[in-house]
Parts: C-alpha cells; structure tokens; sequence
C-alpha cells in the first residue's frame, strides 16, 4: 500500500538475513532493505496465483489504541466508521483524511473490544501517521503504543491456509472459520495475530507475531512449500487485483472519492463528524477511478496521459499482467468515461489505444 520515500534512512526488518538466505535481491523501499524478487518476479506472481506465496510485511507499522474513548477517536480520525465492528477480530479498511479531505494514509484496523483496536500504517507513512494521530488525541482517553517488536508475514494464495496449517497444525482450530476481513489473537501462541486479510487479491492470512520468533515461523514456512516472494511481485498482483497503492493512485492532495475509494467513506451518521467530512460533503467528483487495458503494443506506467473524448486523466498505476499476458494500468478520468470505451495513452509521443474496463482485473486465480 505504500510508495517508496527516498528520504527515509534505510532499515532492515527482522528477516533481513532471512531474505539473504533465500538470495533476496535487495533494495530500498520506503526507507527499508526490502527484497524486490528472489530470483523471478514472474515465477513469484504465479505462485501466489496458482499455489502460495508469503511477503515480509515487517516494515509495515502496526499501533495498539487502548482507551475507554479509542471508539469515539477512531470515528472521528477515520472516514469510514469503526462503529460498525462488533465482531472481535474483525477488520475495517479506512482512509485518514486531513482537513482538506485528501488521503494521508489508508490503513486497516483490527477491532478486539469497544476500548482496544489495532491499526496497522503503511511503512512509508509510519512517521506521519503517528504524529497526526497523536495531535488528535487531546481530549480523547485513549492511548496509542508502536509496536516495532512485531513482525508480519502475509501468506497468499489458494493453497496458502492449508499449507500454513501444514506448518503449524495447532493454529488451525482457531483459524480455520475465520471470515474474510477477520482475524484471531492466538493466546498460546504469544497472542499471534492471524489474520484473513492481504494484498494480492488471493486467499491467506497476514500473521503477526514477536519479532524474535519470526526467522523460525519464515523457514518453517518454507519448508512446507510457500514461496518466498518480493516486492515486485506483490505490485503485480496487488494492480491487477485493483487494490490502490498509496502515494501513486492517492496521496494528501487526493480525495477517496478521486481514488475509487468512495465505498470506504461512512456517511450514514451525520453527527460522526470525522475529520475531512465537511468538505467531501461539498465536493464536486470531476474525477473516476478506472482500470485500463492495453489493446496496441506496449507497457502502461504511472503518470502517462490518457485522452477521452469527454477530457485528459492520468494513468496512476500501471505494469505488464503476468495472469493476462498484457499490460494493464488503473487511472484517474474524467467523470462519465464509460465501461468499454476506447482512449487513447500517450507513449513516447504515439498515441496507443486501451479499453476502459472496471479497476480489478484478477481475482482468486481468474481473470475478472
């Protein structure tokens, strides 16, 4: 979910030697050493698509909010509404607005009781997002902990739970009726977060867990047959599942409602008054959010310019499908662009034609 910050001083997560066993090819990412293949990008996507994958997602932030008032803060700081979780373990995504209603973060949030949540930041962010967080908390009896002494794996594909099950047998009682979008605190297991979330568009869990067990869980993993996989593969599989990746398809300067992202914005309870509320009640949507599919030869990338008839919009994301065998791309058009409409992309001074489709292109191994 996060762009990379060149700013940021690069660091390592606890299965950095982890990576270097399995010969991770190392890059900086959002501040960290982060692995971007082990070997094949391609052969990693379609691990994931047709058996199971993991990622190393330690760099991303995880935060505990305890508080008898951690439900009215989290419905005032996000747009969409913690109220409705009722379920323990359930998860909500969200988008953090600031006061001009653009996206500082989208994030998920683990619901465990009324006064006790986990929310989980991108890595690139991580800093920004507390310090927001923590200016908003006047007022407010709650507390906010960092909790850089956890790690996360996610485990993703339509193999993924049994094989992690394979792995860890004593997990699977507890996990194995989870819903999607849900988790489960495993007391025995040092209070293992498993989670049935991710970011791929596939089936799995995201575990979390003491940053001192993690190398034992990875190889563990490894051995019952998961392919280590990188970051390149996890951008493949996260577009063509149509999931936003923050500071290129949405930032500080872009609404949700310009980012396809207006489903995660909970207007039902006028009175909730959420922070950016006031002004995406007022705000015109000259923008939609589409998906993009190559018809002539070439690769669609962020920032190119897409022309339609009814104006210009940009290409926010885009990359050659390894599930379709073309390139595919999500974009900002302008409002009214009709699904099946033929645009044309601007690419090294030709114009290229691309069909305008939904933005989700694979699902659960299948093309959409």
């Amino acid at each position: 979910m996060s762009h990379p910050n060149p700013a940021a001083a690069p660091q390592r997560t606890p299965l950095f030697e982890s990576h270097l066993a399995c010969h991770g090819k190392m890059v900086d990412f959002a501040g960290w050493e982060m692995p971007i293949n082990y070997g094949s990008q391609i052969d990693e996507h379609h691990a994931v698509r047709n058996d199971a994958g993991m990622f190393d997602v330690s760099h991303m932030c995880a935060l505990d909010l305890t508080g008898a008032d951690a439900t009215r803060w989290l419905r005032h700081l996000l747009a969409n509404d913690v109220a409705k979780l009722t379920t323990p373990g359930k998860a909500l995504y969200s988008c953090m607005l600031n006061d001009e209603a653009g996206v500082i973060d989208d994030l998920i949030v683990y619901y465990f009781s009324a006064d006790h949540f986990r929310i989980v930041v991108n890595a690139g962010t991580a800093d920004k997002d507390i310090a927001w967080m923590q200016s908003h908390l006047t007022g407010f009896d709650c507390a906010l902990k960092v909790r850089r002494d956890l790690a996360m794996i996610a485990v993703q594909g339509p193999n993924a739970r049994e094989k992690f099950w394979q792995a860890f047998p004593d997990t699977r009682t507890h996990t194995e009726s989870l819903m999607v979008f849900q988790g489960a605190i495993l007391a025995d297991r040092k209070n293992w977060l498993v989670a049935r979330t991710g970011y791929t568009g596939e089936d799995g869990f995201e575990i979390t867990l003491p940053a001192d067990e993690v190398a034992v869980v990875w190889q563990a993993l490894v051995d019952a047959g998961i392919k280590p996989c990188g970051l390149g593969a996890r951008d493949t599989l996260r577009l063509e599942a149509g999931m936003n990746l923050y500071g290129q398809d949405m930032d500080e300067t872009v609404s949700p409602y310009d980012a396809g992202l207006k489903w995660t914005v909970d207007t039902k309870d006028a009175a909730r008054n959420f922070i950016g509320q006031l002004v995406l009640a007022t705000r015109r949507c000259d923008y939609q959010f589409s998906g993009l599919l190559m018809l002539d030869r070439g690769v669609l990338r962020a920032h190119q310019k897409v022309i339609t008839l009814l104006g210009e919009g940009e290409i926010t994301s885009g990359t050659f499908s390894p599930s379709l065998n073309q390139s595919i791309a999500l974009a900002r058009l302008p409002a009214g662009v009709a699904i099946g409409t033929e645009v044309e992309v601007e690419i090294r001074d030709k114009k290229l034609k691309a069909r305008v489709v939904k933005p989700s292109f694979v699902r659960h191994g299948k093309p959409v």
